[in-house]
Protein backbone atom coordinates (compact mmCIF):
# COMPACT_ATOMS: atom_id res chain seq x y z
CA UNK A 1 0.00 0.00 0.00
CA UNK A 2 1.67 3.04 -1.05
CA UNK A 3 0.78 5.77 1.63
CA UNK A 4 1.48 9.55 2.16
CA UNK A 5 1.85 11.60 5.03
CA UNK A 6 0.70 15.33 4.63
CA UNK A 7 2.82 16.85 7.18
CA UNK A 8 1.20 20.49 7.38
CA UNK A 9 1.33 23.89 8.88
CA UNK A 10 -2.55 25.07 9.34
CA UNK A 11 -3.12 28.39 10.45
CA UNK A 12 -5.70 28.41 13.47
CA UNK A 13 -9.50 29.14 12.64
CA UNK A 14 -8.81 29.16 8.90
CA UNK A 15 -11.10 26.75 8.05
CA UNK A 16 -11.10 27.66 4.19
CA UNK A 17 -7.70 27.86 3.95
CA UNK A 18 -7.06 25.24 6.24
CA UNK A 19 -9.33 23.06 3.58
CA UNK A 20 -7.50 24.11 0.58
CA UNK A 21 -4.65 23.08 1.82
CA UNK A 22 -5.74 19.92 2.54
CA UNK A 23 -7.20 19.29 -0.64
CA UNK A 24 -4.00 20.62 -2.66
CA UNK A 25 -1.93 17.77 -0.73
CA UNK A 26 -4.82 15.23 -1.57
CA UNK A 27 -4.54 16.44 -5.22
CA UNK A 28 -0.53 15.76 -4.99
CA UNK A 29 -0.99 12.56 -3.29
CA UNK A 30 -3.37 11.16 -5.89
CA UNK A 31 -0.55 12.33 -9.27
CA UNK A 32 1.63 10.02 -7.15
CA UNK A 33 -0.78 7.14 -6.67
CA UNK A 34 -1.14 7.56 -3.19
CA UNK A 35 -3.78 4.92 -1.67
CA UNK A 36 -4.00 6.45 1.73
CA UNK A 37 -3.14 9.90 2.53
CA UNK A 38 -2.62 10.66 6.46
CA UNK A 39 -3.05 14.67 7.55
CA UNK A 40 -2.40 15.80 11.80
CA UNK A 41 -4.48 15.84 14.37
CA UNK A 42 -7.10 18.55 14.30
CA UNK A 43 -5.80 19.60 10.59
CA UNK A 44 -8.96 21.84 9.66
CA UNK A 45 -8.96 24.08 12.89
CA UNK A 46 -5.27 23.68 13.67
CA UNK A 47 -3.95 23.37 16.55
CA UNK A 48 -4.18 24.67 19.71
CA UNK A 49 -7.85 26.62 18.93
CA UNK A 50 -8.54 26.87 22.72
CA UNK A 51 -11.81 28.73 23.54
CA UNK A 52 -12.32 29.34 20.11
CA UNK A 53 -14.01 25.98 20.22
CA UNK A 54 -16.56 27.38 22.21
CA UNK A 55 -17.89 28.61 19.03
CA UNK A 56 -20.48 26.69 17.16
CA UNK A 57 -19.96 28.38 14.42
CA UNK A 58 -16.47 27.23 14.18
CA UNK A 59 -17.05 23.90 14.71
CA UNK A 60 -20.56 23.76 12.33
CA UNK A 61 -17.46 25.54 9.82
CA UNK A 62 -14.97 22.58 10.59
CA UNK A 63 -17.49 20.05 10.05
CA UNK A 64 -18.76 21.78 6.26
CA UNK A 65 -15.08 21.14 5.59
CA UNK A 66 -14.72 18.29 6.71
CA UNK A 67 -17.41 16.57 4.20
CA UNK A 68 -15.96 18.71 1.30
CA UNK A 69 -12.87 16.79 2.21
CA UNK A 70 -14.46 13.67 2.19
CA UNK A 71 -15.91 14.28 -1.90
CA UNK A 72 -12.52 14.71 -2.73
CA UNK A 73 -11.27 10.81 -1.16
CA UNK A 74 -12.96 9.50 -4.70
CA UNK A 75 -9.65 7.89 -5.71
CA UNK A 76 -8.14 7.66 -2.44
CA UNK A 77 -8.35 7.31 1.50
CA UNK A 78 -8.04 10.37 3.90
CA UNK A 79 -7.66 10.28 7.41
CA UNK A 80 -7.97 13.87 8.89
CA UNK A 81 -8.39 15.25 12.04
CA UNK A 82 -11.34 17.48 12.57
CA UNK A 83 -13.47 18.23 15.40
CA UNK A 84 -17.44 17.20 15.97
CA UNK A 85 -19.95 17.85 18.44
CA UNK A 86 -20.73 14.71 20.53
CA UNK A 87 -24.69 12.99 20.80
CA UNK A 88 -24.75 12.83 24.80
CA UNK A 89 -22.75 15.94 26.00
CA UNK A 90 -22.16 19.58 25.82
CA UNK A 91 -18.12 18.21 24.97
CA UNK A 92 -17.29 18.22 21.85
CA UNK A 93 -14.74 14.82 20.36
CA UNK A 94 -11.35 15.40 18.97
CA UNK A 95 -11.52 13.37 16.33
CA UNK A 96 -10.09 11.75 12.50
CA UNK A 97 -12.40 11.06 10.55
CA UNK A 98 -11.42 8.14 7.64
CA UNK A 99 -12.76 8.73 3.63
CA UNK A 100 -12.93 6.97 0.77
CA UNK A 101 -15.59 6.44 -1.96
CA UNK A 102 -16.42 9.97 -1.61
CA UNK A 103 -17.51 9.98 2.07
CA UNK A 104 -16.90 9.97 5.43
CA UNK A 105 -16.94 5.97 6.37
CA UNK A 106 -15.90 6.18 9.31
CA UNK A 107 -14.85 8.82 12.84
CA UNK A 108 -12.20 7.76 15.53
CA UNK A 109 -12.35 9.73 18.83
CA UNK A 110 -9.41 11.18 20.62
CA UNK A 111 -8.98 8.89 24.28
CA UNK A 112 -6.69 10.52 26.42
CA UNK A 113 -6.95 13.95 26.75
CA UNK A 114 -4.13 15.79 28.72
CA UNK A 115 -4.28 18.19 30.57
CA UNK A 116 -0.99 19.47 32.14
CA UNK A 117 1.38 22.10 30.92
CA UNK A 118 0.25 23.91 27.79
CA UNK A 119 -2.83 20.91 27.33
CA UNK A 120 -6.42 21.82 28.54
CA UNK A 121 -8.45 19.08 26.73
CA UNK A 122 -10.93 18.33 29.25
CA UNK A 123 -12.15 21.84 29.02
CA UNK A 124 -13.53 21.19 25.92
CA UNK A 125 -13.81 17.24 24.42
CA UNK A 126 -15.02 14.16 25.97
CA UNK A 127 -13.13 11.39 25.35
CA UNK A 128 -13.31 8.21 23.47
CA UNK A 129 -16.07 5.60 24.62
CA UNK A 130 -14.22 2.54 22.74
CA UNK A 131 -11.40 2.12 19.69
CA UNK A 132 -11.98 0.56 16.92
CA UNK A 133 -10.01 -0.83 13.95
CA UNK A 134 -11.26 -0.39 10.11
CA UNK A 135 -10.34 -2.76 7.59
CA UNK A 136 -8.47 -0.90 3.94
CA UNK A 137 -6.65 -2.50 1.44
CA UNK A 138 -6.77 -5.96 3.06
CA UNK A 139 -5.29 -4.28 6.34
CA UNK A 140 -6.67 -3.50 9.95
CA UNK A 141 -5.62 0.00 11.00
CA UNK A 142 -5.77 1.47 13.93
CA UNK A 143 -6.26 5.11 14.39
CA UNK A 144 -4.93 7.01 17.36
CA UNK A 145 -4.67 10.95 18.52
CA UNK A 146 -1.70 12.19 20.00
CA UNK A 147 -1.75 11.38 23.63
CA UNK A 148 -3.27 8.05 22.51
CA UNK A 149 0.12 6.65 22.04
CA UNK A 150 1.77 8.24 25.11
CA UNK A 151 0.55 5.92 27.59
CA UNK A 152 2.79 2.67 27.21
CA UNK A 153 2.94 0.99 31.17
CA UNK A 154 6.43 -0.98 29.88
CA UNK A 155 8.27 2.11 28.31
CA UNK A 156 10.90 2.47 30.93
CA UNK A 157 11.45 6.11 30.99
CA UNK A 158 8.43 6.61 33.47
CA UNK A 159 9.53 10.07 34.46
CA UNK A 160 9.57 11.73 30.94
CA UNK A 161 5.76 10.69 30.76
CA UNK A 162 5.45 11.41 34.69
CA UNK A 163 2.51 13.37 33.76
CA UNK A 164 0.38 10.95 31.22
CA UNK A 165 -1.86 9.75 34.39
CA UNK A 166 -4.40 7.68 32.47
CA UNK A 167 -5.91 4.06 33.66
CA UNK A 168 -6.42 2.85 29.68
CA UNK A 169 -3.88 2.37 26.95
CA UNK A 170 -5.72 2.84 23.71
CA UNK A 171 -2.48 1.21 21.45
CA UNK A 172 -2.92 -1.83 23.50
CA UNK A 173 -6.68 -2.20 23.18
CA UNK A 174 -6.48 -1.69 19.51
CA UNK A 175 -3.24 -4.18 19.41
CA UNK A 176 -5.50 -6.47 20.99
CA UNK A 177 -7.96 -6.28 18.17
CA UNK A 178 -5.33 -7.87 15.67
CA UNK A 179 -4.50 -4.71 13.60
CA UNK A 180 -1.51 -4.95 10.91
CA UNK A 181 -1.42 -1.21 11.19
CA UNK A 182 -1.54 1.63 13.70
CA UNK A 183 -1.91 5.35 12.68
CA UNK A 184 -1.21 8.17 14.77
CA UNK A 185 -2.03 11.61 13.89
CA UNK A 186 -0.72 14.02 16.08
CA UNK A 187 -0.14 18.06 17.19
CA UNK A 188 2.73 17.63 19.46
CA UNK A 189 4.91 21.23 19.80
CA UNK A 190 8.44 21.13 20.07
CA UNK A 191 11.08 20.76 23.21
CA UNK A 192 14.50 20.62 22.74
CA UNK A 193 15.28 16.65 23.84
CA UNK A 194 11.43 15.42 23.74
CA UNK A 195 12.00 13.78 19.68
CA UNK A 196 15.27 11.53 21.20
CA UNK A 197 12.69 9.91 23.60
CA UNK A 198 9.70 9.92 21.41
CA UNK A 199 11.26 7.99 18.60
CA UNK A 200 12.41 5.39 21.12
CA UNK A 201 9.29 5.50 23.05
CA UNK A 202 7.45 4.72 19.59
CA UNK A 203 10.28 2.40 18.37
CA UNK A 204 9.67 -0.10 21.79
CA UNK A 205 6.15 0.14 20.86
CA UNK A 206 6.34 -1.15 17.28
CA UNK A 207 8.47 -3.54 18.18
CA UNK A 208 6.40 -4.64 21.42
CA UNK A 209 3.72 -5.00 19.53
CA UNK A 210 5.26 -6.40 15.89
CA UNK A 211 2.85 -3.60 14.29
CA UNK A 212 4.38 -0.88 12.13
CA UNK A 213 3.51 2.33 13.04
CA UNK A 214 2.45 5.85 11.46
CA UNK A 215 2.88 8.92 13.10
CA UNK A 216 1.58 12.20 11.28
CA UNK A 217 2.82 15.30 13.06
CA UNK A 218 1.20 19.40 12.86
CA UNK A 219 4.25 21.93 12.16
CA UNK A 220 4.32 25.49 12.57
CA UNK A 221 4.36 27.74 14.87
CA UNK A 222 0.60 28.88 16.62
CA UNK A 223 1.39 31.38 19.35
CA UNK A 224 4.12 30.28 22.12
CA UNK A 225 3.92 26.79 20.61
CA UNK A 226 5.86 25.47 17.63
CA UNK A 227 5.38 22.04 16.22
CA UNK A 228 8.43 20.41 14.60
CA UNK A 229 6.39 18.20 12.27
CA UNK A 230 9.45 15.72 11.94
CA UNK A 231 6.43 12.47 10.90
CA UNK A 232 8.10 8.92 11.07
CA UNK A 233 7.35 5.39 10.02
CA UNK A 234 8.88 2.41 11.98
CA UNK A 235 8.73 -1.23 10.64
CA UNK A 236 7.48 -3.60 12.98
CA UNK A 237 10.38 -4.48 13.96
CA UNK A 238 10.62 -0.69 15.36
CA UNK A 239 13.46 0.27 12.55
CA UNK A 240 12.64 3.64 10.67
CA UNK A 241 11.59 3.33 7.20
CA UNK A 242 11.10 7.43 6.79
CA UNK A 243 11.16 10.95 8.55
CA UNK A 244 9.80 14.17 7.10
CA UNK A 245 11.59 16.79 7.43
CA UNK A 246 11.88 19.37 10.45
CA UNK A 247 10.28 22.29 10.96
CA UNK A 248 8.65 23.15 7.53
CA UNK A 249 5.81 20.90 5.36
CA UNK A 250 6.51 17.79 3.58
CA UNK A 251 4.58 15.01 1.74
CA UNK A 252 6.08 11.71 2.87
CA UNK A 253 5.42 8.93 0.61
CA UNK A 254 6.04 4.76 2.17
CA UNK A 255 5.32 1.87 0.01
CA UNK A 256 6.65 -0.31 1.97
CA UNK A 257 5.77 -0.98 6.06
CA UNK A 258 8.23 -3.98 5.97
CA UNK A 259 11.34 -1.86 4.84
CA UNK A 260 14.13 -0.43 6.84
CA UNK A 261 15.47 2.24 4.73
CA UNK A 262 16.11 5.52 7.42
CA UNK A 263 19.00 5.75 9.98
CA UNK A 264 17.70 5.91 13.19
CA UNK A 265 17.17 9.60 13.50
CA UNK A 266 19.00 12.04 15.79
CA UNK A 267 17.97 15.04 17.70
CA UNK A 268 20.71 18.41 16.37
CA UNK A 269 20.82 20.48 19.76
CA UNK A 270 20.84 23.79 18.71
CA UNK A 271 20.62 23.90 15.21
CA UNK A 272 17.11 22.36 15.83
CA UNK A 273 16.32 25.14 18.45
CA UNK A 274 17.29 27.69 16.24
CA UNK A 275 15.35 26.10 13.68
CA UNK A 276 12.46 26.13 15.83
CA UNK A 277 12.73 30.20 16.92
CA UNK A 278 13.27 31.12 13.29
CA UNK A 279 9.54 29.32 12.58
CA UNK A 280 8.19 30.74 15.60
CA UNK A 281 9.43 34.13 14.53
CA UNK A 282 7.63 33.72 10.89
CA UNK A 283 4.47 32.39 11.69
CA UNK A 284 3.68 34.38 14.82
CA UNK A 285 4.71 37.78 12.68
CA UNK A 286 3.20 36.57 9.41
CA UNK A 287 -0.19 35.05 10.93
CA UNK A 288 -0.39 37.50 12.90
CA UNK A 289 -0.84 39.88 9.58
CA UNK A 290 2.55 41.79 10.26
CA UNK A 291 5.02 41.93 7.99
CA UNK A 292 8.17 43.91 8.80
CA UNK A 293 9.58 43.79 12.63
CA UNK A 294 11.77 46.25 15.14
CA UNK A 295 14.20 45.24 17.61
CA UNK A 296 15.86 47.58 20.48
CA UNK A 297 19.45 46.71 19.97
CA UNK A 298 21.79 47.63 23.09
CA UNK A 299 24.81 46.17 22.03
CA UNK A 300 24.16 43.06 23.87
CA UNK A 301 24.04 39.42 23.25
CA UNK A 302 20.74 38.92 23.78
CA UNK A 303 18.87 41.77 21.13
CA UNK A 304 21.69 40.45 18.87
CA UNK A 305 20.80 36.83 19.25
CA UNK A 306 17.29 37.85 18.69
CA UNK A 307 17.60 40.81 15.67
CA UNK A 308 19.77 37.65 13.77
CA UNK A 309 16.95 34.98 14.58
CA UNK A 310 14.81 37.34 12.95
CA UNK A 311 16.69 38.28 10.04
CA UNK A 312 16.88 34.41 9.17
CA UNK A 313 13.32 34.26 9.76
CA UNK A 314 12.45 37.29 8.33
CA UNK A 315 14.48 38.81 5.91
CA UNK A 316 17.25 41.71 6.70
CA UNK A 317 14.51 44.19 4.44
CA UNK A 318 11.90 43.44 7.40
CA UNK A 319 13.83 44.09 10.36
CA UNK A 320 15.07 46.87 11.70
CA UNK A 321 17.45 48.06 14.54
CA UNK A 322 17.33 50.88 16.83
CA UNK A 323 19.93 51.89 19.38
CA UNK A 324 19.12 54.17 22.24
CA UNK A 325 21.99 55.37 24.17
CA UNK A 326 22.21 56.94 27.02
CA UNK A 327 24.59 58.78 29.68
CA UNK A 328 25.81 55.00 30.82
CA UNK A 329 25.87 53.01 27.64
CA UNK A 330 29.55 52.24 26.74
CA UNK A 331 30.88 52.76 23.28
CA UNK A 332 30.36 49.42 22.61
CA UNK A 333 26.51 49.86 22.86
CA UNK A 334 26.69 51.52 19.62
CA UNK A 335 29.73 50.30 17.99
CA UNK A 336 28.74 46.64 18.23
CA UNK A 337 25.12 47.39 17.42
CA UNK A 338 26.20 48.94 14.33
CA UNK A 339 28.78 45.92 13.41
CA UNK A 340 25.77 43.77 14.09
CA UNK A 341 23.72 45.45 11.88
CA UNK A 342 26.26 45.71 8.88
CA UNK A 343 26.90 42.43 9.31
CA UNK A 344 22.95 41.21 9.12
CA UNK A 345 22.57 43.59 6.64
CA UNK A 346 19.45 45.73 8.14
CA UNK A 347 18.45 49.23 8.74
CA UNK A 348 19.88 50.95 11.80
CA UNK A 349 18.71 53.96 13.87
CA UNK A 350 20.55 55.68 16.51
CA UNK A 351 17.97 57.34 18.93
CA UNK A 352 20.18 59.30 22.22
CA UNK A 353 17.96 59.24 24.95
CA UNK A 354 19.88 61.39 27.30
CA UNK A 355 18.09 64.52 26.68
CA UNK A 356 14.62 62.62 27.73
CA UNK A 357 16.27 60.74 30.38
CA UNK A 358 16.97 64.29 31.91
CA UNK A 359 13.69 65.96 31.23
CA UNK A 360 12.26 63.15 33.05
CA UNK A 361 14.00 63.46 36.55
CA UNK A 362 13.50 67.48 36.19
CA UNK A 363 9.92 66.93 36.30
CA UNK A 364 10.11 64.21 39.21
CA UNK A 365 12.37 66.43 41.14
CA UNK A 366 9.70 67.86 43.04
CA UNK A 367 8.18 64.51 43.94
CA UNK A 368 11.20 62.73 44.55
CA UNK A 369 12.56 65.43 46.60
CA UNK A 370 16.15 64.89 48.20
CA UNK A 371 15.70 60.94 48.08
CA UNK A 372 19.02 59.37 46.14
CA UNK A 373 18.68 58.01 42.53
CA UNK A 374 17.89 53.96 42.26
CA UNK A 375 16.28 51.43 40.51
CA UNK A 376 13.36 54.13 39.92
CA UNK A 377 15.45 56.05 37.90
CA UNK A 378 17.05 52.94 36.32
CA UNK A 379 13.70 52.21 34.92
CA UNK A 380 12.87 55.31 33.80
CA UNK A 381 15.29 54.78 30.73
CA UNK A 382 14.60 51.14 30.03
CA UNK A 383 10.71 52.71 29.89
CA UNK A 384 11.98 55.64 27.63
CA UNK A 385 13.43 53.08 25.46
CA UNK A 386 10.25 51.20 25.33
CA UNK A 387 7.95 54.22 24.37
CA UNK A 388 10.64 55.25 21.63
CA UNK A 389 10.33 51.35 20.56
CA UNK A 390 6.22 51.55 20.64
CA UNK A 391 6.14 54.79 18.81
CA UNK A 392 8.23 53.16 16.01
CA UNK A 393 6.50 49.96 15.68
CA UNK A 394 2.82 51.83 16.35
CA UNK A 395 4.04 54.60 13.24
CA UNK A 396 4.95 51.56 10.73
CA UNK A 397 2.97 49.24 11.58
CA UNK A 398 6.10 47.17 12.67
CA UNK A 399 6.01 44.23 15.71
CA UNK A 400 7.97 44.34 18.58
CA UNK A 401 10.38 42.13 19.27
CA UNK A 402 11.37 41.94 23.32
CA UNK A 403 15.23 40.53 23.84
CA UNK A 404 14.73 39.30 27.49
CA UNK A 405 16.25 35.82 28.21
CA UNK A 406 14.42 33.22 30.54
CA UNK A 407 17.12 33.64 33.18
CA UNK A 408 16.05 37.27 33.25
CA UNK A 409 12.33 36.52 33.22
CA UNK A 410 12.45 34.04 36.06
CA UNK A 411 14.76 36.36 38.55
CA UNK A 412 12.32 40.07 37.68
CA UNK A 413 15.92 41.25 35.72
CA UNK A 414 13.61 43.43 33.80
CA UNK A 415 11.60 46.00 33.52
CA UNK A 416 7.58 46.59 32.97
CA UNK A 417 6.66 48.84 30.08
CA UNK A 418 10.00 48.77 29.25
CA UNK A 419 12.45 46.37 27.93
CA UNK A 420 9.76 44.24 28.52
CA UNK A 421 7.08 46.00 26.15
CA UNK A 422 6.45 44.32 22.62
CA UNK A 423 4.82 42.28 20.99
CA UNK A 424 6.85 38.79 20.79
CA UNK A 425 9.32 37.52 23.50
CA UNK A 426 11.93 35.67 20.95
CA UNK A 427 14.32 34.08 23.49
CA UNK A 428 12.30 34.32 26.96
CA UNK A 429 12.52 30.18 27.04
CA UNK A 430 16.62 30.27 26.28
CA UNK A 431 18.51 30.44 29.61
CA UNK A 432 21.33 32.64 29.24
CA UNK A 433 23.82 30.14 29.10
CA UNK A 434 21.67 28.85 25.92
CA UNK A 435 22.08 32.47 24.59
CA UNK A 436 25.84 32.07 24.10
CA UNK A 437 25.88 28.90 22.99
CA UNK A 438 23.08 29.76 20.04
CA UNK A 439 24.74 32.95 19.66
CA UNK A 440 28.05 30.84 18.87
CA UNK A 441 26.14 28.02 16.78
CA UNK A 442 24.67 31.05 14.62
CA UNK A 443 28.70 32.25 14.22
CA UNK A 444 29.68 28.39 13.18
CA UNK A 445 30.97 29.12 9.30
CA UNK A 446 31.58 33.48 9.67
CA UNK A 447 30.96 36.10 12.54
CA UNK A 448 27.54 37.63 12.50
CA UNK A 449 27.40 38.67 16.05
CA UNK A 450 30.24 40.33 16.97
CA UNK A 451 32.66 38.54 18.53
CA UNK A 452 32.70 41.68 21.20
CA UNK A 453 29.25 41.34 22.07
CA UNK A 454 29.65 37.27 22.92
CA UNK A 455 32.54 38.51 24.99
CA UNK A 456 31.93 41.45 27.23
CA UNK A 457 30.27 40.78 30.76
CA UNK A 458 26.39 41.19 29.90
CA UNK A 459 24.92 44.72 31.70
CA UNK A 460 21.70 46.30 31.33
CA UNK A 461 23.87 49.53 31.35
CA UNK A 462 20.94 51.55 33.29
CA UNK A 463 24.07 52.82 36.30
CA UNK A 464 27.79 53.42 36.09
CA UNK A 465 29.44 50.22 35.18
CA UNK A 466 27.03 48.25 36.07
CA UNK A 467 27.40 44.48 35.14
CA UNK A 468 24.35 41.76 35.95
CA UNK A 469 26.42 39.58 38.27
CA UNK A 470 25.77 42.90 40.83
CA UNK A 471 22.44 41.48 40.92
CA UNK A 472 22.75 38.39 39.98
CA UNK A 473 24.30 34.81 40.42
CA UNK A 474 26.93 33.99 37.83
CA UNK A 475 24.69 32.85 35.27
CA UNK A 476 26.06 29.16 35.09
CA UNK A 477 24.96 28.76 38.78
CA UNK A 478 21.54 30.86 38.00
CA UNK A 479 20.66 28.79 35.14
CA UNK A 480 21.51 24.97 36.97
CA UNK A 481 19.47 26.12 39.98
CA UNK A 482 16.62 27.60 37.85
CA UNK A 483 16.32 24.60 35.47
CA UNK A 484 15.77 22.45 38.96
CA UNK A 485 13.07 24.56 40.49
CA UNK A 486 11.46 25.73 37.18
CA UNK A 487 11.72 22.55 34.79
CA UNK A 488 12.36 19.69 37.18
CA UNK A 489 10.11 21.31 39.80
CA UNK A 490 12.91 20.58 42.70
CA UNK A 491 12.08 22.28 46.32
CA UNK A 492 14.91 24.20 47.73
CA UNK A 493 16.33 21.12 50.30
CA UNK A 494 16.45 18.97 47.08
CA UNK A 495 18.59 21.99 45.10
CA UNK A 496 20.41 22.56 47.99
CA UNK A 497 21.17 18.77 48.58
CA UNK A 498 22.73 18.62 45.12
CA UNK A 499 25.50 20.86 46.58
CA UNK A 500 24.08 24.07 45.44
CA UNK A 501 24.53 27.06 48.33
CA UNK A 502 22.31 27.42 50.21
CA UNK A 503 21.31 31.32 50.38
CA UNK A 504 21.67 31.36 46.72
CA UNK A 505 19.66 28.79 46.05
CA UNK A 506 16.95 30.47 48.54
CA UNK A 507 17.30 33.91 47.13
CA UNK A 508 16.58 32.45 43.84
CA UNK A 509 13.73 30.99 44.15
CA UNK A 510 12.42 33.73 46.72
CA UNK A 511 13.07 36.17 43.32
CA UNK A 512 11.04 33.81 40.83
CA UNK A 513 8.30 33.67 43.33
CA UNK A 514 7.56 37.09 43.72
CA UNK A 515 8.45 38.22 39.74
CA UNK A 516 5.31 36.11 38.86
CA UNK A 517 3.23 40.11 38.11
CA UNK A 518 5.48 40.72 35.82
CA UNK A 519 5.52 37.35 33.89
CA UNK A 520 1.89 37.61 33.87
CA UNK A 521 2.27 41.17 31.58
CA UNK A 522 4.91 39.85 29.49
CA UNK A 523 4.33 39.15 25.93
CA UNK A 524 4.15 36.03 24.79
CA UNK A 525 7.35 34.10 24.42
CA UNK A 526 8.26 31.14 22.23
CA UNK A 527 8.16 27.34 24.40
CA UNK A 528 11.57 25.16 23.49
CA UNK A 529 11.87 23.92 27.00
CA UNK A 530 10.05 21.57 28.69
CA UNK A 531 8.61 24.34 30.92
CA UNK A 532 8.11 27.62 29.81
CA UNK A 533 7.12 30.71 31.67
CA UNK A 534 3.34 31.63 29.87
CA UNK A 535 -0.18 29.72 30.07
CA UNK A 536 1.88 26.36 30.04
CA UNK A 537 2.75 27.28 33.93
CA UNK A 538 0.17 29.00 35.92
CA UNK A 539 0.65 30.35 39.81
CA UNK A 540 -0.86 32.59 41.97
CA UNK A 541 0.59 35.75 42.28
CA UNK A 542 -0.49 36.35 45.82
CA UNK A 543 0.84 33.68 48.03
CA UNK A 544 2.94 32.65 50.85
CA UNK A 545 4.39 29.22 49.74
CA UNK A 546 7.55 28.52 50.50
CA UNK A 547 9.68 26.62 48.09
Amino acid sequence: MKIAIAQINPIIADIEGNKQKIISFVDRAKEENVELIIFPEMAVIGYPPMDLLDNHKLIDDNLLSINEIATHSRDIAIICGYVEYSHNSPLLYNSAAFMTDGMILSSHQKTLLPTYDVFDEVRYFQQAELQRPIEFAGKRIGITICEDIWNDQDYENRAFIENRKYNSDPIQNLCNMNIDLLINISASPYISGKNTKKWEMISKIAKKYSIPIIYTNQVGGNDSLIFDGNSFVVNSNGEFIAKAERFQEDMLIVDDLNSKSALYPKEEGMEDIRRALILGIRDYVQKCGFSDVVVGLSGGIDSALTAALAVQALGAEHVIGITMPSDYSSEGSVTDSMKLAKNLGIRIEKIPISDIFSKYKEFLKDIFKSLPENVAEENIQARVRGNILMAVTNKFGSLLLTTGNKSELAMGYCTLYGDMAGGLAVISDLPKMYVYSLSEHINREKEIIPIETIRKPPSAELRENQKDEDSLPPYDLLDNILERYIEKKMSAKEIISEGFPEEIVIDVLRNVNRNEYKRLQAPPGLKVTSKAFGFGRRFPIAHKYKS
